[in-house]
């Protein structure tokens, strides 16, 4: 099946099954999505992720989500630029998330990064999503 924005699937899919407490989450494999799942893996978000290639053809996006005492590590993911209207920031215009508590996650010139790394740098890029 394809989705017309990936990228909204996977956070939905985060989401779901963080609420529902599962260890693991499967999605379909993108390069973009790989990158996402890297900067939530560095900021602490997640546990670990990894790429499956079961029968050859198909590549699986595998997740462990992270828990601190059965609550879940991600109260929030929340897409920001979307097919339809896509978001664009430089870098004096990276929001906050939560007054600094949560993370900004863009796409530059130099791949996916977080906001505070993209504002250090001095570079702008699509804001891609928030989590906290």
């Amino acid at each position: 099946m394809t989705t017309s924005d990936p990228i909204s699937d996977m956070l939905t899919r985060i989401r779901n099954a963080s609420r529902m407490q599962h260890d693991v989450v499967d999605m379909p494999d993108a390069k973009l999505k790989d990158s996402i799942a890297q900067v939530l893996k560095d900021e602490g978000y997640i546990t670990d992720f990894e790429v499956k290639n079961e029968d050859g053809t198909k590549k699986t996006l595998s997740v462990k989500l992270k828990y601190n005492d059965e609550e879940e590590v991600i109260q929030g993911i929340e897409r920001m630029s979307k097919p339809s209207k896509r978001v664009f920031v430089s870098s004096d215009e990276i929001p906050q998330v939560l007054g600094g508590l949560g993370t900004a996650v863009l796409s530059t010139s130099r791949g996916v990064v977080t906001g505070k790394d993209a504002k250090e740098e001095g570079i702008g890029g699509e804001l891609l999503l928030k989590v906290w």
